[in-house]
């Protein structure tokens, strides 16, 4: 029921940037960069909005960068103010050890890379952890602007090139891929909730052990 109600929110919020234009991307990319991610929406809005062709493929995929950019330095900060527990509490301590050792050696290219590459590669664990570990912030808005920026500027590329083709595509198979998708995050959330809930009996299980000894 919650990814059925992600999907319904991520339909609304395209109607809405549709009719926004450029300024609807920062919005939606100030949202979609934050703790609450909505995975494929930045994507799907920029590619249609490039195919509309109201303004050249370009400007899209700059506010689409810039709305990334405010909403993953939002996260960013949360990490500054949270430390590694604002990561513990996002993820279990397993993933947010790995993400934290991920970034501890790859660094900028961790956010450049989670940057660039689309869903379901996660983001958010390397904003925080960005923060958490007091990465120096001008690096880090670098990274977070070349993975964003490749991404969009591609995504709008592609759909100032080939998106009549891509709009006659989804809207004759529209049904299909919404029903691919409800399946998908169905079962992604069921996963997601069957390694929560084994991560959080480790956790208990640690804690149990530990006042013990």
């Amino acid at each position: 029921m919650p990814s059925i109600l992600v999907i319904t929110i991520s339909k609304s919020l395209l109607q809405v940037v549709k009719r926004l234009g450029g300024p609807g991307l920062i919005a939606l990319g100030l949202l979609d960069n934050s703790v609450v991610p909505i995975p494929g929406s930045m994507d799907a809005a920029t590619v249609l909005l490039s195919a509309a062709h109201h303004e050249p493929w370009w400007y899209y995929a700059t506010m689409a960068t810039i709305g990334a950019m405010i909403g993953g330095y939002l996260t960013y900060r949360l990490g500054v103010k949270g430390g590694e527990e604002t990561l513990e509490n996002r993820l279990s301590k397993k993933r947010a050890d790995q993400a934290s050792s991920v970034f501890r050696r790859y660094g900028f290219w961790s956010v450049a890379v989670s940057a660039a590459s689309p869903p379901p590669v996660p983001i958010v664990p390397f904003l925080i952890a960005a923060g958490a570990l007091h990465y120096p912030r001008r690096k880090f808005l670098g990274a977070l602007a070349l993975g964003r920026g490749v991404r969009y500027l591609l995504l709008a590329y592609l759909g100032h090139i080939y998106g009549r083709q891509i709009l006659h595509w989804l809207s004759r198979y529209y049904r299909p891929v919404l029903y691919a998708l409800i399946g998908v995050s169905v079962l992604g959330a069921i996963v997601g909730l069957y390694y929560w809930r084994r991560s959080q009996r480790t956790n208990e299980g640690d804690g149990a052990m530990h006042h013990a000894a």
